[in-house]
């Protein structure tokens, strides 16, 4: 039976890449049929996705380790124990997504020129802003058949299909870098050397009563365990854990 993941990035860049995943699967979460009531989940997820990629070098970041991914799998190809079929659709996958990302550079940047997205995004910007009278145009677009409102979130999610494409498989790869291991430790507490990691990835027993509070970064990190409490909001406890940690 699965257990409950907990997920730490160890330095800004995979920082940036699984916050991008979770705005990601927000935006996508959200059902033309049922949009009236979820329109402000998916144009925060989708503007907070463009600030995001405004802000940071997410698209060179990406390009470099699709670069480091190609190199890999060129020299994994090498191995009789690889699957052959399996690895060379990977690679024809990160060699598009690696040209693609270099050619369209402003490929989301029609979004920007969209003049309904670009009054959502202002009003968005401002909280509590986003009212019917303040935007007249949203209470309309919202009362389309739902046939025409998927088409635009179609749309405006194509023009960040690059960018989605090469996160899904970036992360992958990360992710498939370590096995979890079970670690048992004493007062509920665990630290290791972070050299060359990217990536904690933290697995509880389900219904387990407490949770993983990390803390450092990709020279050294520390793991505490709390629970919830009424007095102070949350508190470490002092119980022996086991836990399974994917250092990756």
């Amino acid at each position: 039976m699965a257990g409950i993941l907990y997920e730490h990035p160890l330095n800004e860049r995979i920082r940036n890449y699984l916050k991008l995943e979770q705005l990601f699967a927000q935006a996508r979460s959200c059902l033309a049929q049922e949009f009236e009531s979820s329109h402000t989940s998916f144009f925060n997820a989708l503007f907070t996705i463009l600030d995001t990629i405004d802000r940071t070098d997410v698209r060179g970041d990406m390009i470099k380790d699709l670069e480091k991914l190609e190199h890999n799998l060129h020299l994994w190809s090498k191995s009789p124990a690889v699957n052959d079929k399996a690895l060379q659709l990977n690679l024809e996958q990160t060699k598009k997504l690696s040209t693609e990302l270099r050619s369209k550079q402003n490929q989301w940047g029609s979004l920007k020129e969209d003049k309904f997205l670009d009054a959502m995004r202002k009003r968005f910007s401002l909280t509590g802003a986003y009212c019917g009278f303040d935007l007249p145009a949203l209470v309309h677009w919202l009362n389309q058949p739902p046939i025409f409102i998927q088409q635009d979130i179609d749309r405006w999610l194509s023009c960040l299909s690059t960018i989605e494409q090469a996160l899904v498989l970036v992360l992958k790869f990360i992710r498939q870098k370590s096995n979890f291991e079970l670690v048992e430790v004493g007062n509920s507490f665990y630290q290791d050397n972070g050299e060359g990691l990217l990536l904690l990835r933290i697995e509880l027993e389900d219904g387990a009563d407490y949770f993983p509070s990390v803390s450092g970064n990709r020279y050294r990190y520390s793991i505490r365990f709390m629970e919830l409490c009424d007095a102070k909001g949350q508190q470490y406890i002092t119980d022996n854990v086991s836990f399974k940690l994917a250092k990756c």
